[in-house]
């Protein structure tokens, strides 16, 4: 049975002055693809904790996780609730640098708004804004193109708060 590590993505938008959203995707050196930004979660860490890090890490960039809608806990709840990931996925990676040998990654994936694209911290990956239209000719992973393809239309709604998900207004036809 192959070894499962627990890691943390984040799909980050970002409103352009007459251009509307895009997308921040990191250039990952050892892939050579276009990613959102993300990475193992660490020991003292939730997976909310990681994809921030992760984000400020790799783009430099200080996010907002958006809260995906979900049943409220009853009032007076005893325990500490943290931001939930919008999806979370059982991914097949060859060996890194944290495992020798193939294994698996328990990816916590979240949705982000970066109120600013200009980064607060110096990035240790190359990073660049794409709008929708220019996400079919990037060298990435489909899944990752499937779910920014999916949630473009509906970034403005979900940044104020208006989205919820599962409901027929966000899912595809």
């Amino acid at each position: 049975m192959k070894k499962v590590h627990a890691t943390a993505s984040t799909f980050v938008f970002c409103r352009f002055e007459g251009q509307g959203w895009k997308i921040g995707l990191v250039l990952q050196p050892r892939l050579g693809k276009r990613m959102v930004a993300g990475g193992h979660v660490e020991d003292d860490e939730t997976p909310a904790e990681a994809a921030l890090r992760e984000v400020l890490e790799e783009s430099g960039l200080k996010v907002r996780l958006l809260r995906r809608a979900s049943v409220p806990l009853p009032q007076g709840y005893p325990l500490e609730v943290v931001t939930e990931p919008w999806w979370t996925t059982l991914v097949d990676v060859p060996r890194d640098n944290h495992l020798a040998e193939p294994h698996k990654h328990l990816d916590h994936q979240y949705v982000a708004i970066a109120d600013s694209p200009d980064p607060v911290a110096e990035a240790v990956h190359d990073f660049d804004w794409y709008g929708p239209a220019e996400l079919a000719g990037l060298d990435m992973f489909e899944d990752t193109r499937r779910l920014a393809e999916f949630l473009f239309p509906h970034v403005d709604a979900l940044d104020r708060n208006e989205g919820v998900v599962g409901s027929a207004s966000l899912l595809p036809a």
